[in-house]
């Protein structure tokens, strides 16, 4: 890797944005919430959601590079209620935005009108190759470009914006004829590479080659978004396009892609290509991204496998594989190349406002408060004589929050159930979350009970497979990421106070080496949960326990399923996940285990004390 290329890479990660203390003396509004009454059914009005929504993100993203400037209205129905109780949040008292001044404008021209001096022109695509969405949004997080589909129709906001507004297109991603630039024939545009084969491939591979193997883009923040597939496919939840969730890796300079991970099947949006094309591609990208910071960061990949429709089993999608068959292959390529997921799945992908979240001025720690071997002899957990006593210790691991945007929409409603704080939670917060909704991180612990711990979610701070940081790494050949990962994690976890990691994700990888549970021990050393593992124990002086049962039915159901794994054989430990239950429901599931007579010796712990008396346990068997 030349000196030249090291030292662009590292002048994109400076110039990326980064919080900004002082908060605006206005922020304008723009309500997109029309676009969820627009009628899908209808070409025109389905394009119109897709051209709207794309232009207003890209602008936003651009405008709020610097410091916070433009908030949007969409999440959270035709309300767009998420995105409100957010800004009133910020607005409390003492907070951020409490003495901003909040102006709304009226419409897209107003828009224009108020952000033309922000951007340099417009970027044109081609929704013949859907792709080229992507490769437009790349293009807006470089050269300041704004985003919009080719269609030179009368009434397309193209037309609109060209011949109404006169903003110049300054890079088409197709012939002035009108023809697809990218054919999937030939050689890649203006290079001498040889097409993949795929005039979707071909675009990504273009984009690669202009903008991150030169280092003009930001190699550690990716967005995997759909394209413009979707206009062709609308059903669901409006936002889920996921196109507000593009923002902030515009504002940070990022790079954005759409590929499956297979390389056993032609994906439905591409089915033509040569078998594996799109894999091939997604690896070349990531690989680009890791030489550009020769391996020593670890890439924050947003977004998630757009599995309702595309890459996947499910009806219309195309593929053969299940979808969470394909979210642990997807781990697995971006892994061996220290790329972790933000993981925005449905059906809760949709964000938006990350661009001024990012601006959002966090403190330097966040500390807990943790249970002492003297705390758990006052609670008779621990007998006078030092060891633990005879009873089943259940945690209870609160997930899944691996994704800014599942946090984004289910805070407002979770977090804030009132019975929160009448059970002890531990809240498996990914910490790397932070960096796309410092808000909704920073909210949290300063409304946290005594009752509210914090752990680390899916793998650490960020989702991976550590199986696949260690060599051989079976998708890169690339070197060990293990002190990358160490490092990366350990910045976050010291923030945020964390030292248990709730949920280590193995998937289809390798078992958990030493060479990672050392890395482990520095940043965790107060307990792992794992998939692969012995079913508790100590490894050099760190707790570690086996995941033990997914909670998915009711309360009532699922306490049956606790109890019944409980044994006379104590002290024994269990830590049992559930996805996006309430504090209510919580609490029911505590209540009906109580209620049995097996629950008598049940001890309902934090994630912090369970771990504690896993480690008492052990050293009092030594």
């Amino acid at each position: 890797m030349s000196l030249l290329v090291i030292a662009i890479a590292m002048l994109c990660l400076c110039a990326a944005a980064g919080p900004s203390e002082a908060a605006p003396k206005t922020l304008y509004t723009f309500d997109l919430c029309y676009t969820h009454k627009l009628d899908r059914s209808k070409p025109d009005e389905c394009r119109r959601i897709w051209d709207d929504t794309h232009f207003v993100t890209s602008l936003q993203g651009i405008v709020n590079r610097k410091s916070a400037r433009l908030y949007v209205y969409l999440v959270g129905g035709e309300t767009g209620s998420i995105d409100k109780y957010w800004l009133s949040r910020m607005r409390e008292p003492s907070e951020w935005l409490e003495k901003t001044a909040i102006k709304s404008i009226p419409d897209l021209d107003a828009l224009v009108a108020q952000f033309k001096g922000d951007i340099n022109g417009l970027v044109v695509y081609d929704e013949r190759v859907a792709a080229t969405s992507n490769v437009a949004s790349t293009i807006a997080a470089v050269e300041n470009l704004a985003c919009v589909r080719y269609d030179p129709s009368e009434g397309s906001l193209y037309h609109h914006l060209t011949d109404d507004l006169k903003l110049p297109v300054k890079v088409r991603l197709l012939n002035e004829d009108g023809s697809s630039m990218f054919t999937g024939k030939g050689t890649i545009p203006g290079s001498k590479t040889p097409s993949t084969g795929s005039a979707k491939c071909d675009a990504y591979i273009w984009a690669k080659e202009k903008y991150l193997d030169t280092g003009k883009c930001n190699p550690v923040k990716m967005g995997n978004y759909m394209d413009a597939y979707w206009i062709a496919h609308p059903g669901g939840y409006v936002p889920n396009h996921t196109l507000s969730n593009q923002d902030y890796f515009i504002a940070q300079g990022g790079f954005f892609f759409d590929l499956c991970p297979w390389d056993d099947e032609t994906p439905v949006d591409d089915p033509n290509q040569p078998m594996g094309a799109d894999v091939r591609t997604m690896q070349a990208i990531m690989r680009s991204a890791w030489v550009q910071v020769d391996g020593k960061k670890m890439i924050h990949v947003g977004g998630f496998t757009p599995w309702d429709k595309k890459y996947t089993d499910h009806a219309g999608a195309g593929g053969h594989h299940g979808g969470v068959p394909t979210e642990w292959r997807y781990a697995e390529v971006i892994t061996c190349f220290n790329g972790f997921m933000d993981a925005d799945a449905l059906g809760l992908s949709a964000m938006a406002n990350a661009s001024v979240f990012m601006h959002y001025p966090l403190k330097k720690k966040y500390p807990q408060k943790l249970p002492t071997v003297a705390d758990l002899k006052a609670k008779s957990l621990i007998t006078a004589d030092g060891k633990v006593a005879p009873k089943s210790y259940v945690t209870i691991y609160v997930g899944d929050y691996d994704s800014a945007a599942w946090l984004y929409q289910r805070i407002p409603d979770l977090w804030d159930d009132p019975v929160r704080g009448q059970i002890p939670l531990g809240w498996a917060f990914n910490p790397n979350l932070a960096d796309r909704f410092p808000v909704g991180m920073a909210y949290t612990r300063k409304t946290a009970t005594p009752n509210d711990s914090f752990v680390a979610g899916d793998s650490g701070a960020g989702y991976i497979n550590p199986g696949h940081l260690t060599e051989p790494r079976q998708f890169s050949g690339l070197p060990s990421g293990v002190k990358t990962w160490e490092e990366h994690c350990k910045k976050y976890y010291d923030q945020w106070d964390l030292s248990i990691t709730g949920f280590v994700i193995d998937g289809y990888a390798p078992e958990t080496t030493d060479e990672v549970k050392d890395a482990y021990t520095v940043f965790s050393k107060n307990g792992i949960v794992a998939q692969k593992i012995e079913r508790w124990g100590i490894y050099k002086d760190m707790p570690y326990i086996r995941m033990s049962w997914d909670l998915v039915s009711t309360p009532e159901k699922e306490a049956q399923t606790v109890l019944s794994r409980t044994s006379d054989d104590r002290p024994e430990f269990f830590v049992f996940r559930n996805i996006l239950w309430s504090p209510t429901n919580q609490k029911k599931l505590f209540e009906a285990i109580k209620a049995d007579p097996k629950g008598k010796d049940v001890e309902i712990v934090d994630p912090y004390t369970l771990m504690l008396l896993i480690k008492e346990n052990g050293e009092n068997r030594k």
